[in-house]
């Protein structure tokens, strides 16, 4: 009776585990979608935009004048009065209680244009940490088209090997009739078990990659990691668009995100040699003040009244260290800029590189496609010529294993030749900044 609770036990379980796992349909668009909201890296990057749009917005309010409020209360020690050689001290009685209150307004007039280059380049900071965010996502997508389509790849080697798996069983079975008949060897059947044992193994092995990919790709799109995701690509090689290599070339200087940031890090440079100049030119700032203290002791005996006083003025300041100081910062200010300058040009070269072969693999995955399409239909055709033969006593087994594991790996290339059209039109776009 104690088996029964435990049988109970293990059906609840199997229940709940089954109940669990949910199997969703999804198309590469939907994961996208998935990601925009989820994906941990996206929400950092997003981060990383509020945080340049607040940089900016603190860097506007430079522009506004400075505003300073003191106000204090204090007690008062007496104070004691020698000559100037020490004799003749006398007490000096002081009112205990002090106060004092101070008001300043500084309004910088002319900074030698360091305040305006500031935030110029705090709004260049906030479209580069707006172009991080879409560079993100083009890395993430870019990720995910992988899992996607590898996840697609391991499903369908899955389905050729359990039509092959099938396929090795019934021929077994053959075998073993045929056998018993004494037509066949034992030899013939333990081999073509062997083949089965193998094909079997590698079945194992792509249940495992599924595995790991689906877990892979619910972590980028943060979903549970109880969902099974079904790749769904309809219409994705419907939507393949027959560019030129021009073309692509085009689209790449036109939308690449990295061109971009190269451009934006080369102005973001120009204006911090600005601002470095910027220190070697006096600044120019008004100045207003209102103060109210008490009592008054730079009188003897001390004068227990208030005493306000207020000035309004221009100011000027120079540091004249900067005539040495600053020289080296703003040498080193124009290499920097001559050196993303430099990186602009090199990385303009390297897309450029990087578009050519990304179209070359592209029109030669369409070559692979149409070569293993007529592969396939040959070893189809060499695999049933080939059993007819074995049937009628014509071929040796070790015909029809060859037969067999051709058409086994053409079934799988020709799974490879239209996943790699899908991946080269996928990356090239990527490269593009279209993704």
């Amino acid at each position: 009776m104690k088996i029964f609770p435990f049988l109970c036990t293990l059906f609840l379980c199997t229940i709940v585990t089954i109940v669990s796992a949910q199997e969703q349909r999804l198309t590469l668009n939907d994961l996208y979608i998935l990601a925009d909201s989820n994906n941990r890296n996206l929400h950092i990057a997003r981060m990383g935009m509020s945080r340049a749009s607040e940089e900016r917005n603190s860097a506007q309010l430079s522009l506004y004048p400075d505003l300073s409020l003191s106000l204090s209360a204090s007690y008062l020690g007496n104070g004691y009065c020698w000559d100037r050689n020490f004799t003749n001290g006398f007490r000096a009685e002081i009112p205990h209680f002090g106060n004092n209150f101070s008001f300043e307004i500084v309004q910088v007039l002319y900074a030698g244009g360091a305040l305006k280059n500031k935030i110029e380049l705090s709004k260049l900071n906030e479209q580069m940490a707006e172009l991080y965010y879409k560079q993100k996502r083009h890395e993430v997508r870019f990720l995910i088209s992988g899992y996607f389509l590898d996840l697609y790849k391991m499903r369908n080697y899955l389905r050729i090997y359990e039509q092959n798996i099938e396929l090795a069983r019934k021929l077994i079975e053959h075998i073993a009739a045929k056998q018993e008949q004494g037509a066949a060897l034992k030899n013939d059947k333990t081999r073509y078990e062997l083949q089965l044992e193998n094909m079997q193994l590698q079945y194992k092995h792509i249940e495992n990659s599924i595995a790991i990919l689906n877990k892979e790709l619910t972590t980028a799109l943060g979903l549970s990691d109880s969902v099974i995701i079904i790749p769904d690509t309809f219409g994705l090689q419907q939507n393949i668009l027959p560019y030129t290599e021009t073309e692509w070339q085009n689209r790449a200087l036109e939308n690449a995100t990295t061109l971009k940031q190269a451009n934006l890090a080369v102005d973001m440079h120009k204006k911090i040699e600005k601002i470095e100049r910027s220190a070697m030119i006096p600044h120019i700032s008004f100045v207003a003040q209102e103060h109210l203290d008490g009592p008054i002791t730079i009188e003897i005996p001390t004068l227990n009244n208030n005493f306000n006083y207020w000035f309004v003025g221009v100011g000027i300041q120079y540091d004249f260290a900067s005539l040495y100081k600053s020289s080296s910062k703003l040498k080193a200010a124009k290499i920097n800029t001559m050196m993303k300058m430099e990186e602009l040009q090199a990385h303009q070269e390297n897309l450029n590189n990087s578009i050519h072969a990304a179209y070359i693999q592209l029109d030669e995955s369409f070559t692979e496609l149409e070569t293993n399409f007529k592969t396939l239909e040959l070893a189809n055709l060499n695999y049933e010529v080939t059993y007819n033969r074995y049937e009628n006593d014509l071929a040796l087994l070790t015909d029809m294993l060859d037969a067999s594991n051709t058409k086994l790996f053409a079934e799988l290339e020709l799974v490879n030749a239209k996943i790699n059209i899908i991946y080269n039109y996928i990356r090239i776009n990527y490269l593009c900044g279209k993704i």
